[in-house]
């Protein structure tokens, strides 16, 4: 081969090796240098206490760290060292004062048992609670108590609402310490609408107050309130589709009755809650007086029912079916009043209008009225009996300082007129008005007869009254008047 040849194969070969030549010379290189690194360096010198041994052990010392370092861990140790502190003391701290919060909350329970006990209201021991165990030997004690606040003779449906419990210990607070399972929140408002002559409708409200004050009682005697309330708003119900002096309209919270001609009476159920805005209308003493009648003639009815079932028990005899109980009626009284009172009302105007009639004539005429001529202990006492005696009162009419006519009344709408001659039941507006000018006619025509008589002396006149013309006659020495 020429050497041209020779050249050229060298550098084909040069480029194709150059990077393979380049990577085994470093590799050899950094081989011998470890080797020389590795032959150089002496070996350790062997315990002289172990024995030879064809492996042998090292020990080794882990080099003290520096003092940042020393100082950071410390700190380390130290703060979590004091968060366990800290939450040890926590949880003594809640512990403790989790216990305290029991005491108080047990005292307080049991006095305010004591409370309710000593203000008279009945306390009876809570059902056992769900799953305690009943079975002979078991501890069978209750640990609380129930309230019961209904009247002794309602319904069962109304007694199985007033019944209220205590707050358990741990939910015991100064504002909820009693609890009413299935309170309604509701109360009765009574409205009375009269319409005037003109037209004009003016309607009042009687006054709701709330007996809750913020202690015990008063919850007590607020919730109290509300199922009595109820149960006399549930017997008017029942009392209204069976009027026989007025028409009602009935619906689940509002009764309607047009108790007259120009009143209308209306029972609602409102709730407790807008009682500021209820009471903030018009009020009407009438409508306080229904609202507490309602109450008494409520016990009432329960004090009949309570007599007749212990009357019945006394005379049971078997075989026979004990006679049905009849309520006394709580509605029918009191559309008696207002209808006495709307009759007492028109009479009145009626027996004005002739008064004022004979005043411009410039006739002597008093009157005197008295709607209830019973008094307050009378009408107690009626209330008290099994059936409810009529109100009734009386108006004296005096003419002319001589003459007297006197009229008695009677609930619902009786009128009776007490003449020297007879005593005559009036049974329309139409028929007093027409005894009023009779019998005022009457009384003027022998009135001109005594001043004729008085005038006439002198002459030997004579006056008489003419009763079947109506007239007053006089007669002196040939003349007739």
């Amino acid at each position: 081969m020429t050497p041209e040849e020779l050249y050229k194969m060298r550098m084909n070969f040069s480029v194709d090796n150059w990077t393979e030549s380049s990577i085994a010379f470093g590799e050899m290189t950094q081989a011998r240098d470890l080797l020389t690194l590795l032959l150089s360096s002496s070996t350790p010198s062997q315990a002289t206490s172990l024995p030879p041994a064809p492996l042998a052990a090292t020990v080794v010392n882990k080099p003290p760290p520096i003092v940042s370092v020393r100082a950071f861990d410390a700190q380390l140790a130290i703060g979590g060292k004091d968060k366990a502190l800290r939450a040890a003391a926590d949880l003594f701290k809640r512990a403790a004062e989790q216990m305290e919060e029991s005491r108080v909350a047990g005292e307080k329970y049991w006095l305010d048992a004591l409370k309710i006990r000593r203000g008279n209201w009945g306390l009876i021991p809570a059902p056992l609670p769900l799953g305690a165990a009943t079975g002979k030997g078991a501890d069978k004690t209750s640990k609380d108590f129930l309230i019961t606040f209904g009247l002794e003779e309602s319904p069962p449906v109304f007694r199985r609402r007033a019944i209220g419990r205590m707050a358990a210990m741990g939910r015991v607070d100064s504002g909820n310490a009693l609890e009413f399972p299935v309170r309604q929140r509701t109360r009765l408002r009574i409205s009375l609408t009269r319409t005037s002559s003109d037209g004009t409708r003016c309607i009042s409200h009687s006054i709701l107050t709330n007996p809750d004050n913020g202690s015990l009682d008063g919850a007590l005697r607020a919730a109290q309130a509300e199922v009595v309330e109820q149960e006399i708003f549930a017997a008017l119900i029942k009392e209204a589709s069976s009027l026989p002096t007025a028409s009602a309209e009935v619906s689940e919270r509002l009764i309607m009755i047009d108790a007259g001609q120009s009143t209308e009476l209306r029972f609602e159920l409102v709730d407790a809650d807008s009682m500021a805005i209820t009471s903030s209308g018009r009020t009407d003493p009438v409508c306080d007086l229904i609202f507490a009648s309602l109450h008494v003639l409520l016990l009432r009815a329960h004090s009949v029912l309570k007599t007749q079932r212990l009357s019945r028990i006394s005379i049971f005899r078997p075989g026979i079916a004990p006679p049905t109980v009849q309520s006394p009626p709580l509605l029918q009284p009191i559309i008696d009043i207002l209808q006495y009172r709307e009759f007492w009302e028109r009479v009145r105007d009626e027996i004005d209008h002739v008064v004022r009639a004979l005043r411009l004539a410039g006739v002597s005429a008093r009157v005197h009225y008295d709607p209830v001529a019973d008094s307050g202990e009378a009408l107690g006492r009626s209330l008290q009996n099994e059936k409810m005696d009529p109100v009734g009162g009386e108006a004296l009419l005096r003419i002319d300082d001589r003459h007297t006519l006197r009229f008695t009344t009677t609930s619902p709408s009786t009128l009776t007129a007490h003449l020297p001659q007879a005593t005559l039941p009036i049974a329309s507006i139409f028929q007093l008005t027409q005894l009023l000018v009779d019998e005022i006619s009457s009384r003027l025509l022998y009135r001109i007869c005594d001043i004729g008589n008085e005038r006439c002396q002198t002459v030997n006149g004579t006056w008489f009254v003419d009763l079947l013309s109506g007239r007053s006659v006089g007669k002196w020495e040939g003349c007739v008047l």
